[in-house]
């Protein structure tokens, strides 16, 4: 079996340390290097209940794509729900790697993963990786899909595809809109708005969009190109567009070990971390009101 060390090169080999951005925090968190390593957990966030997770398993490391400390700290005292995570890892001897925008930039990486859930061809990187000659990595996708389908059907699609979570998936565009070709960017990809409507696609799934990026975007569309002109908008929620690249990553560690003869176990943790629990959709969701309440007097404006 091979040695936490051993493994750690391993997935530096996946996911260099160098292709992350300059505010990230990826690596290693916490871990003995000599430590043997039998089983692995791989997870979207390194939250308490993944912690547990872990420990149950019996897994002597944790893979995970957010993470802890993206703002560094001054203590992992375990009265903080930060450090409760480092002291039940360190306790039961579960060392902690993560790989963040290293893994969004890698080639195959995160958005790879995404377009790989929704079925879709990919041409190219949304926005190339400059230092890639072969011109593969880089943040988001482009990609086609095998036959054009209408947005209200490709809204579906991506919401059958992707793991369940309250949010759902919200789209603005007309419904009967024909979408052939699509940009994907995992995690929060409102700032890739100019990349986008350069690539000239026809609708953009990714996640967090905020509102006024996102009304920017579509009235940029229609003042410029017409109602069908910029790309239809699909936001997920972020936990579930960057949850297929757990999969994809367990799959890359168990060629690698199955290459070495390490005999490693890999999970996927099924654990939902997306942070909201309830959605309450309007009774008319797609009709316009026909008064706003006034919040100070409690009658129409």
């Amino acid at each position: 079996m091979p040695a936490l060390s051993e493994v750690i090169a391993a997935l530096e080999t996946l996911w260099p340390a160098e292709w992350a951005e300059q505010w990230d925090a990826v690596g290693t968190v916490c871990g003995e290097p000599e430590a043997d390593v039998r089983s692995v957990l791989f997870a979207v966030d390194p939250v308490q209940e993944v912690a547990d997770e872990a420990v149950r398993l019996g897994a002597e490391l944790l893979i995970t794509h957010h993470p802890l400390y993206l703002r560094g700290t001054t203590t992992v005292a375990a009265a903080t729900f930060k450090g409760r995570v480092v002291h039940t890892l360190i306790r039961h001897g579960v060392a902690l790697q993560v790989a963040h925008t290293n893994a969004d930039r890698a080639d195959p990486g995160v958005s790879d993963a995404l377009a790989g859930a929704l079925g879709l061809r990919i041409t190219g990187p949304l926005v190339p990786d400059p230092s890639d000659p072969a011109g593969r990595r880089g943040l988001g996708r482009v990609c086609e899909l095998d036959q054009p389908v209408a947005l209200a059907a490709f809204a579906e699609l991506v919401a059958a595809r992707l793991p369940a979570t309250a949010q759902g998936i919200r789209v603005a565009g007309d419904p009967e809109r024909e979408i052939r070709t699509v940009a994907v960017c995992g995690g929060s990809g409102d700032g890739l708005f100019d990349q986008v409507r350069a690539a000239g696609v026809d609708a953009y799934v990714t996640a967090d969009l905020r509102h006024h990026p996102a009304s920017e975007a579509v009235q940029h569309a229609l003042h410029t190109a017409g109602e069908r002109g910029g790309p239809a908008l699909v936001d997920a929620a972020h936990w579930a567009t960057e949850w297929p690249w757990v999969e994809q990553a367990a799959a890359q560690l168990d060629e690698i070990s199955d290459r070495h003869g390490w005999g490693l176990r890999t999970h996927v943790s099924r654990t939902v971390t997306d942070p909201w629990t309830a959605h309450a959709a309007a009774p008319a969701a797609t009709a316009a009101p026909t008064a706003v309440p006034d919040h100070t007097t409690g009658a129409p404006n």
